[in-house]
């Protein structure tokens, strides 16, 4: 029986502090039969040394000049020979087992088309403090229910939890390019649209660094990030409808068009509008979009502007807190564990 040959391909930008953690992670995996491929899309400090002091038969280090995360993965997806793709961020860790098992999950005589997940774990810099995200997501599902559920649910899968077979990455094409924010979600798509059914391997760990606001995932005030996320957004819808064109599906894009809504709003009438003319095609329309009750009571005061803008910075400064202050515990179990180590 010859063994399916995994590709496990790193995407980095600017990762110096992160990246050799990430391909320690990549290179402790229980899969013997793997590759390791990092595409240094363009970094401005130390990344791609740092990468390559791993450089050796199993890991491959390139470097490109700055295009975007989505070109540096089709690059990385270009030069690799796996039968098995797994999608690994800069800054985010595996379990040692998690190939291995996800792989052995799939039936005896394989099957190409099934689309595996996992669980996975936000952290700062401490992975013992994680905990898993658990959603309606975390079970084996179809693709159309499994994408009825993300959007009508404002849910998502973090990108390394997945492991793609090269048929399904072939039949689904690569990375959009245009998309600076959820290229992911759309690449995703895509895949689950070529897939007979998701299975999700319950008893390994994706762990997901939560990182500034600089991270590709944050639209913040760009308006090039938000024009991206309403092209995504569209064909997130499009996608889901050629799957099912339903009651329950239209429902679900309509609740998903109102859930993002607020990330347009007041600012681009343009794009709020052309949301407003995606709903009335599906049969409804939006609402003007609600904060959160914690900072609603802002906007008679002091305009909504103030109040949206209160809503998104101030969680940002929540979360450097406790990234700081997880950093400082992080630093100080290492340090009395090289006391204890003399």
């Amino acid at each position: 029986m010859k063994y399916p040959l995994v590709s496990i391909l790193i995407p980095a930008h600017n990762a110096e502090r992160t990246i050799a953690e990430t391909l320690r992670s990549a290179l402790t995996q229980t899969w013997l039969r793997k590759e390791i491929i990092v595409v240094d899309d363009g970094s401005r400090d130390g990344t791609l040394a740092a990468a390559k002091k791993f450089e050796s038969g199993e890991v491959k280090v390139v470097s490109i000049e700055n295009r975007g995360a989505a070109a540096a993965r089709n690059h990385a997806y270009g030069l690799c020979q796996g039968d098995y793709i797994q999608w690994l961020d800069a800054d985010d860790l595996l379990s040692p087992d998690k190939v291995e098992k996800q792989l052995k999950a799939l039936p005896e005589e394989g099957n190409g088309k099934i689309l595996l997940s996992c669980p996975w774990s936000p952290f700062y810099h401490r992975i013992q403090n994680s905990r898993v995200v658990k959603t309606s997501l975390c079970e084996n599902l179809s693709p159309v229910e499994w994408l009825l559920r993300k959007l009508g649910q404002n849910l998502h899968m973090q990108t390394a939890t997945w492991l793609t077979s090269r048929q399904l990455s072939e039949i689904a094409g690569p990375w959009d390019t245009r998309l600076l924010s959820d290229d992911d979600g759309e690449y995703f798509c895509r895949v689950l649209l070529a897939s007979e059914a998701t299975r999700f391997v319950s008893d390994v760990r994706v762990y997901y660094r939560v990182s500034p606001s600089n991270r590709l995932s944050f639209i913040g005030a760009s308006d090039k990030k938000k024009e991206a996320l309403l092209v995504s957004m569209k064909l997130h819808v499009k996608y889901l409808l050629s799957l099912e064109n339903s009651e329950r599906v239209r429902k679900a894009c309509l609740t998903y068009l109102q859930t993002w809504s607020l990330m347009f709003y007041p600012e681009r009438p343009d794009l709020m509008a052309q949301l407003q003319s995606m709903a009335r095609e599906l049969g409804g329309k939006l609402d003007p979009p609600r904060l959160r009750w914690k900072y609603a009571w802002m906007a008679p005061i002091f305009g909504w502007s103030f109040a949206k803008q209160a809503q998104n910075v101030l969680p940002q400064i929540k979360a450097s807190c406790s990234r700081d202050l997880d950093l400082m515990m992080y630093r100080i179990q290492a340090g009395a564990g090289q006391q204890q180590s003399r």
